[in-house]
């Protein structure tokens, strides 16, 4: 990857993620990451295509590189694992670096009127049920897929709690998760041999 193309991405994602996309134009990403406009336009032919790189970049360092990763080195079995998602939200969220959830704010921003987008962002939600449901199938717990679709569920709302400055939103959606598991426990588990 050439070095003006990752400055355009970094630059764009710093600002993408604390201002939105159709905040930010391109003369300023060009003026920011310090290149030419058409070295800006042979990396990226449209701030579309540079929004589409954004989401999919954060994806992969949010989704996999931290979220993931740091689930997994945090938790001996998987439903610790499960349950270190929102030890590690909790602790994002008192971080300096928060700056909400980038997938759905960008998904709300663009709404159905930017497909490429749209689709980038819904692939990187995505991609953390998947990261969720591979865990709930490694604890044995019922139906992973579902277990994932409500866990996010939970996940979003400490996000969205978060961004109101509410302190304990991972602390709550952490006792949540606590039942929800309890709820996905295979039955032939729970009933006497």
């Amino acid at each position: 990857m050439s070095v003006a193309r990752e400055r355009i991405l970094d630059c764009a994602s710093d600002l993408f993620a604390h201002r939105g996309i159709h905040a930010v134009g391109v003369d300023e990403l060009i003026e920011k990451a310090d290149v030419a406009r058409a070295t800006f336009y042979r990396h990226f032919p449209s701030k579309e295509h540079l929004a589409v790189a954004f989401v999919e970049r954060r994806e992969q360092v949010w989704v996999h590189g931290w979220l993931e990763n740091q689930a997994k080195a945090r938790g001996e079995t998987p439903e610790e694992q499960l349950l270190a998602v929102f030890d590690l939200l909790g602790e994002w969220f008192a971080g300096d670096d928060y700056d909400g959830e980038a997938f759905v704010t960008t998904l709300l921003e663009t709404g159905r009127r930017q497909p490429p987008i749209t689709q980038a962002c819904i692939a990187a939600l995505q991609s953390i049920r998947t990261v969720i449901s591979a865990l709930a199938q490694q604890a044995d717990l019922r139906d992973p897929d579902e277990f994932a679709r409500s866990c996010h569920i939970l996940m979003n709302g400490a996000i969205i709690q978060a961004t109101e400055r509410e302190p304990r939103a991972a602390q709550r959606a952490q006792t949540m998760a606590h039942h929800l598991i309890d709820q996905h426990r295979k039955a032939a588990r729970d009933s006497p041999p």
